[in-house]
């Protein structure tokens, strides 16, 4: 059958009054300009109440929920948020009580470990790659190998074993450093490798028995972390692949032994959107028992803005 050149015929078509139909936007959900001066907590209210502007307040109510609460509020970082220079922010809120653990990938730890030493990290690695000088900074692979080495000895995990290394040296910018910060606090530190993905591996002094026995004592360490988020808070800050992964199965070992993790507020925040992200961090560990959040951005600037927003949601801020 071939069908004709004929128009629609439009005139029985049924309309409503807008007022009736239910819309998404609303002016009461709407941004508002603030003033000259106005506080951090001012600007946070005066976001969109629509998708992310909804999202990050929601966001910044379940941190801080959690913290007046007495409930975890458990940080993943990858290596991006270290050299990115956000340790001193990630510091402070440890120091007001916003971190009850962390849990980084292999890179995290060197860049975190470099800035501790020298203050600085993140080499030019096209620059470096072809004359073979890539990863071949001396300190870091001897020094950080010997303390992982050292650690698993004494039955430690990679993140105890970095805590005890900066506590013992006190190395100069250790401010600046999340694991020296963090043993200062107490805040517990894993450190969760995938062998051959980080410089130091590259170096002679590497000891795989030492870092799979290290990674793995730590990755128990972070389940046990996970098992205690029921109405807390896991954010995923900058890793892509290794820590939603570790994350996935912790929840699953949590559950396995009867522990629901309800009400459980997961965060992804990235500058881009992962499949592992959204999939292992946002959705699967929430579906029906809690809510997960994807914010897009970069650290440099979502980060410090997570911050200043929980601080300025403290109570007890002068």
């Amino acid at each position: 059958m071939i069908f004709p050149y004929e128009e629609f015929d439009l005139s029985g078509v049924r309309t409503y009054p807008l007022k009736s139909r239910a819309s998404k936007a609303r002016r009461e959900d709407f941004a508002r300009a603030v003033p000259p001066g106005a506080s951090v907590a001012a600007f946070v209210d005066s976001l969109p109440s629509i998708l992310a502007g909804a999202d990050f307040k929601a966001i910044v109510g379940a941190i801080a929920d959690a913290r007046r609460g007495d409930r975890g509020i458990l940080w993943g970082l990858g290596a991006h948020v270290i050299k990115t220079g956000l340790g001193p922010v990630l510091v402070a809120l440890m120091e007001r009580g916003f971190v009850s653990a962390v849990a980084v990938n292999g890179a995290a730890l060197i860049h975190d470990f470099e800035v501790a030493l020298v203050g600085a990290t993140s080499e030019d690695v096209d620059e470096a790659l072809g004359p073979g000088r890539f990863g071949m900074a001396e300190e870091t692979g001897r020094l950080l190998n010997a303390a992982i080495n050292d650690g698993a000895r004494d039955g430690l995990g990679i993140g105890q074993a970095i805590g005890r290394f900066f506590a013992a040296h006190e190395p100069q910018h250790a401010r600046a450093s999340v694991f020296a910060s963090a043993a200062r606090l107490g805040v517990p530190v894993t450190v969760h490798v995938a062998i051959g993905t980080d410089i130091i591996h590259m170096h002679p002094a590497a000891s795989g028995a030492a870092i799979g026995e290290a990674s793995l004592r730590d990755f128990r360490y972070f389940t046990a972390n996970v098992a205690r988020l029921e109405h807390g808070v896991y954010l995923n800050c900058g890793s892509a692949v290794v820590l939603p992964e570790v994350f996935l199965k912790a929840v699953a070992l949590a559950r396995n032994r009867g522990l629901s993790l309800e009400g459980l507020t997961t965060v992804n925040l990235d500058f881009i959107r992962s499949y592992r992200p959204l999939t292992n961090v946002v959705s699967r560990p929430t579906a029906g028992t809690g809510r997960g959040y994807s914010l897009v951005g970069h650290h440099e600037i979502m980060i410090p803005l997570l911050a200043a927003a929980l601080v300025a949601s403290d109570p007890h801020d002068g």
